[in-house]
């Protein structure tokens, strides 16, 4: 899995590199466990995770918008980036993500609300 970097293969360069340098009496080795090393790298195995976005600035509003306000922002969204109204492939995909992360946002607003 690519952690989105425009060279996946770089981690990996370097990883041999490194390895076959630190390892000079076992070179195969090294370069062996740099590219591993590289690869854990490139696939984004030590990222750490991501805040969560505020739901609120997903929807496009302030924390002390009423129900009937988070209701209509979701609304409009939704009919906004419908993915039915995607013209290809390629843009029906983009409508998806964003329709999920509006769900999403939407679904986070009404727990936290329900936790008051």
């Amino acid at each position: 899995m690519n952690n989105g970097s425009a060279q996946p293969w770089l981690g990996k360069l370097i990883g041999v590199i490194a390895g076959f340098l630190l390892l000079r009496a076992e070179p195969v080795l090294g370069a062996l466990v740099g590219l591993l090393f590289g690869h854990a790298v490139d696939a984004g195995w030590f990222r750490t995770p991501t805040r969560r976005e505020d739901p609120y600035r997903v929807l496009g509003l302030t924390e002390d918008a009423d129900d009937a306000q988070v209701e209509l922002a979701r609304r409009r969204l939704l009919a906004k980036f419908h993915p039915d109204r995607a013209v290809d492939a390629a843009a029906r995909v983009d409508a998806e993500r964003q329709t999920r992360t509006i769900n999403a946002a939407y679904d986070r607003i009404r727990a936290l609300r329900q936790s008051r």
